[in-house]
């Protein structure tokens, strides 16, 4: 490991330093202890901050931290922070003039590199953990309120509306290009390595922490006027972290009176505590936890499933989370492993709506058992999308399966109105939002209800969009409202495809009656989605005694019409049988490579065992 040098005088903090020493020379002040964080040399193949917080998105809180921890020592940190800025000190105590001098990161803990870092939030498990490991505390209140007053930069805090999603990667990324676009105003006068506060609230050790063990206590986000929004907290669980969180460190090692000691000791110290405590001595100056802070997750309703968070199925090594939103749907994640996220290859996200009356397992799949609701048997879009994977190798597929609590989309969307559409689509996407991920919509049945809500909401259907599919779910198409936002999104990109499956569905007996009416089902339907669009594009015929097929802009649009002369019901067996890798293919390469839609199942050894 390449040794760094004991002291720089090209450091901003350390040329004060020396002001500093030149004005304490009558208490023979002459600190012999290194003035840099003892971190190994950054690798130059290490990870900018970037495709570090990419890579992380996805894991569960105690995984990330994990990355985190063994990233920073490892040595992925930007070299500006690792020289660390004096702070002289005096107070008063049995009459006495003490005066000290405590040394500080100049920022806030951060991966990656100068020209490219991630200021990371952490629990006070792996704040501590790293602070010990580099001779390191955390700083107290009247640290903090020092360390702002002294601050060569002093950033405007910026909050950012209270969600659900504030304890996540993605707005962990938000808030920090906020930090930097401000930093970079300043840069010319005060270079990186100038002392820097105002923008994060600390993790802090007071007094408190020895009566309220598993909390966490921050403090500070100061504003220009010197007051800190955060005044000293122990209201939150030791396992929450969130954007506005920074972890300054501070080493332990200190003089006072011209004589080394450790921050330890001072606060311990009646005589002495004054210099760094506002509230006396602090008996414990440090966190103490034998594991990882347990989190109190909830269960998804009807299953055993954990809502908040990650597991890695064995069998397919994917990763799995549920989420709830406030309108009554459940959110079901499915995503490559962890290992495959940090390849950071272009994502795909796709949202599933489920059809009428299924649940997110059904929908799944599974292999059946003797007992099994047979609803387990009809769609298998778990073992489609890993069909997918093991063919679309250059991308990360990522599938949300949305169910509602009414078990009809249509009817959802009567009680919650399309804007709830957006909500949750929101939700989902802000996750992945480092990720640029493409979106696609789909769903079966009435789950293409959710897509026509999404396509109310908005008055051009935006870039990001990538695909749209109907998989014999297009009840709710409408001229008026959907036939030009979909044909000027189709020509707006030459990515963007759209696919219609559907089947001869007005001729269909359910216990020898038909069951819908011929504009209303989707074989209506699609023949007046092919009518309106005939005037914009011109289409390919291929029809036999199976399928009618249109295909216009080499593939990109698409319907599939299976003629039905038998009057059977294909509604599931279009889905079942290859319906969604056709879905997701038409108009690639891939199209009809390794499977045939409405053939035999080519998924099968992909179905989960239970």
């Amino acid at each position: 490991m390449k040794q760094r040098a004991i002291f720089s005088v090209n450091s901003p903090c350390n040329r004060r330093f020396l002001s500093a020493v030149l004005l304490l020379t009558f208490f023979n002040f002459s600190p012999l202890f290194s003035q840099s964080l003892k971190i190994p040399e950054r690798s130059a193949s290490a990870r900018t901050g970037e495709e570090f917080a990419k890579s992380i998105q996805l894991l569960a809180i105690e995984e990330r931290e994990t990355e985190i921890l063994s990233e920073i020592l490892a040595g992925n940190v930007p070299e500006f922070l690792r020289d660390l800025c004096p702070l002289l000190i005096t107070n008063i105590a049995s009459g006495k003039t003490n005066v000290a001098t405590f040394f500080v990161a100049p920022e806030y803990l951060a991966v990656g590199s100068d020209e490219n870092y991630f200021l990371t939030p952490l629990t006070p498990f792996t704040a501590q953990k790293i602070a010990d490991a580099l001779g390191c505390s955390l700083p107290t209140r009247k640290m903090v309120n020092e360390i702002y007053s002294n601050a060569a930069v002093k950033l405007t805090p910026s909050p950012i509306p209270p969600t659900s999603a504030m304890t996540t990667v993605p707005i962990f990324q938000q808030h920090n290009e906020t930090v930097a676009q401000q930093r970079a105003g300043s840069l010319k006068q005060f270079p990186l390595g100038a002392l820097t506060a105002g923008h994060k609230k600390d993790l802090v050790i007071c007094r408190g922490l020895k009566i309220s063990p598993g909390k966490v206590a921050i403090y500070g986000w100061h504003q220009t006027n010197g007051l800190a929004i955060q005044p000293l907290y122990l209201g939150h669980a030791a396992s929450w972290a969130d954007y506005s969180h920074g972890v300054r460190l501070v080493q332990k090692t200190m003089m006072v009176n011209g004589s080394e000691t450790t921050v330890e000791k001072v606060l311990a110290d009646p005589n002495l505590a004054g210099l760094l405590s506002d509230e006396g001595t602090v008996p414990q100056s440090h966190y103490i936890f034998s594991a990882f802070p347990k989190i109190n997750v909830k269960t998804a309703p009807s299953t055993n499933k954990v809502v908040l968070g990650h597991f890695q199925t064995s069998l397919f090594n994917e990763q799995t989370m549920w989420l709830t939103s406030d309108h009554g749907v459940r959110i079901f994640i499915n995503a490559p492993s962890a290992a495959q996220l940090a390849t950071l290859k272009p994502m795909k996200l796709i949202f599933y709506a489920l059809p009428n009356g299924n649940t997110i397992e059904q929908t799944v799949g599974k292999k059946m058992q003797p007992g099994d609701d047979w609803h387990f048997d009809i769609q298998h879009i778990g073992a489609q999308t890993r069909f997918l994977r093991e063919r679309l190798t250059n991308e990360n597929i990522i599938v949300v399966y949305l169910e509602n609590s009414l078990k009809a989309w249509p009817a959802w969307r009567k009680q919650f109105g399309d804007q709830a559409v957006l909500e949750i689509l929101d939700k989902v996407r802000n996750r992945f939002e480092a990720y640029e991920p493409k979106i696609i919509l789909t769903g079966h049945s009435g789950g293409g209800s959710f897509t026509f809500g999404y396509l109310n909401c908005v008055e051009k259907i935006p870039g990001e969009i990538e695909r749209i599919a109907f998989l014999d779910s297009n009840y709710g198409y409408e001229t008026a409202l959907h036939r030009d936002k979909l044909s000027n999104w189709l020509k707006s990109s030459e990515e963007n495809c759209l696919t219609i499956l559907a089947y001869h569905d007005d001729i269909a007996l359910l216990n020898g009656k038909t069951f819908v009416s011929a504009a209303g089902g989707t074989w209506g339907k699609s023949h007046l989605m092919k009518k309106d669009f005939d005037a914009q594009f011109t289409f390919a015929e291929k029809l036999s005694a199976d399928f009618k097929k249109y295909s216009a802009l080499n593939g990109r649009l698409q319907f599939l019409l299976k003629e039905n002369p038998e009057q059977k019901i294909f509604h599931t067996v279009q889905v079942e049988r290859n319906g969604f890798i056709h879905a997701m293919l038409t108009g690639t390469p891939l199209e009809n490579k390794d499977y045939e839609y409405f053939g035999e199942r080519a998924y099968s050894h992909l179905i989960q065992p239970e």
